[in-house]
């Protein structure tokens, strides 16, 4: 099986209050030169069978509907660094 990861941001022009929140903790944490904070949410899917094209075009709609308000946040959709090396070692065994 391979993961899938989509993570979700809010847009750059909507305000973030926990991303500030923790970026005006950190100095007095004792965290210094951190000039912005964003928060976001990270959703891992695993997928039966290839990652192909197809795969990734619905688990986009998956993200566009169902994970992230489009209207306010931003989302991108990624194969895990690991399961897609491992997913190019067996389609070469395969070949």
């Amino acid at each position: 099986m391979a993961r899938v990861v989509v993570d979700v941001m809010l847009k750059p022009e909507i305000l973030d209050p926990q991303g500030q929140a923790v970026q005006r903790a950190l100095p007095r944490l004792g965290f210094e030169g951190i000039a912005d904070v964003r928060q976001g949410k990270r959703f891992e899917l695993e997928v039966e069978g290839p990652v192909d094209d197809a795969a990734l075009a619905r688990i986009r709609e998956i993200a566009e509907t169902f994970l992230a308000n489009t209207v306010i946040e931003d989302f991108t959709v990624r194969i895990e660094a690991d399961q897609a090396a491992d997913a190019a070692l067996a389609a070469q065994a395969e070949s």
